[in-house]
């Protein structure tokens, strides 16, 4: 979009917004950063401003989404798991391959209370581009601060699909059980 010229201020999250707002698919801070001629911290500033100012823009692992505020129709569900790091791959794609989108992960710290982290997986190429930023940052999992102990908020089109992929979860063994 931008003709090598460093877009401003207020103009440059006036784009944001748009941006974010007509994107079918979450936009990353590299690449609003490249169509503004900014650099990605300027970006990552650009976004607190916004949600400041109360735009529902959400970071995921994917890139920024702003939020419609249309009502959900789909179903969702907070579920207990535990595995391993090495499981987690497994996990994310048994869920996405029963149409379950992984919203969240949460996780118990003992200093800091509740961590919680938007993900938006949804398909297997959303799992692999994931993967694929963990090894590149060499990133930890939030599970692995509580011992492979985490929660996911999911949802679905039907409490059906939920059942069958918390099922699938369980048949692995990822559902923790007291």
């Amino acid at each position: 979009m931008s003709d090598g010229k460093k877009i401003f201020g207020e103009t440059r999250r006036e784009l944001i917004i748009n941006w974010l707002q007509t994107s079918d698919s979450p936009i990353t801070g590299g690449e609003l950063a490249k169509r503004t001629n900014v650099s990605r911290q300027v970006i990552v500033q650009d976004i607190s401003i916004l949600k400041a100012k109360k735009h529902p823009i959400l970071a995921t692992a994917q890139g920024y989404i702003y939020i419609q505020t249309e009502p959900s129709q789909k179903v969702s569900r907070m579920i207990a798991c535990k595995h391993t790091p090495d499981e987690t791959k497994e996990e994310l794609f048994t869920l996405v391959d029963h149409g379950v989108t992984v919203r969240q992960v949460v996780v118990e710290h003992a200093v800091y209370g509740e961590i919680t982290a938007s993900l938006m997986l949804s398909t297997r190429h959303d799992v692999e581009q994931f993967y694929t930023r963990l090894q590149k940052t060499q990133s930890a999992l939030l599970s692995e601060l509580t011992n492979g102990v985490h929660l996911h908020l999911i949802e679905a089109n039907t409490s059906e699909q939920l059942d069958q992929a918390i099922e699938a979860l369980d048949e692995k063994g990822f559902i923790l059980k007291d």
